[in-house]
């Protein structure tokens, strides 16, 4: 059996103490967030989608996270408006947490332990050494806006690379198989 998100302790934006079990028999989609990144322009995506697939059962968790090129600054407060006023975004955030490296939250060390293997690697990691950059190695968050797919049950059942965005049909045509579960 699969290990599930839902016992994971997290914190709301705003600081509050929940655990991801309140989605249960949802469909997650968890993306680490950053609102100063060449792929913030993602969180537009995002919300619709959201909107989109919400009423089916479809939840977007967003996770910012300062762990790439300091791309996420800010403080939860400043995050939140953020992505407020600049993207309207209306699915849940959650207060920043790191994603890669010694201090990983536990959902990032349960999420990339489960699927180490991200769908659509290849051009992005190649853009990263092209900037002088050194990717982490698997099974670690390769940047922002990777995205892990969470099933009715809270396992985690695929993983996409950060530049595949939330209209590709592989992201998409994953989240419809989820949901008619």
């Amino acid at each position: 059996m699969m290990a599930s998100v839902y016992n994971i302790p997290v914190n709301t934006i705003q600081g509050e103490a929940v655990d991801l079990s309140q989605y249960a028999g949802k469909v997650l989609l968890i993306v680490n967030v950053a609102s100063k990144c060449g792929l913030t322009p993602q969180y537009e995506g995002l919300e619709k989608l959201y909107t989109d697939k919400k009423a089916e059962g479809l939840e977007i968790l967003g996770f910012p996270a300062n762990n790439f090129l300091a791309q996420e600054p800010g403080s939860n407060e400043n995050i939140q408006e953020f992505c407020s006023l600049t993207y309207n975004v209306d699915f849940p955030l959650f207060a920043k947490i790191s994603v890669a490296g010694e201090d990983k939250h536990p959902l990032y060390a349960t999420l990339t332990q489960a699927v180490p293997e991200r769908i659509g690697e290849g051009p992005w990691w190649k853009d990263l050494v092209d900037y002088g950059l050194t990717p982490n190695p698997k099974p670690e968050v390769l940047w922002n806006f990777e995205k892990f797919l969470i099933n009715k049950q809270g396992e985690v059942v695929a993983r996409f690379a950060p530049d595949i965005t939330a209209d590709d049909a592989r992201i998409v045509d994953a989240i419809h198989a989820e949901l008619a579960k």
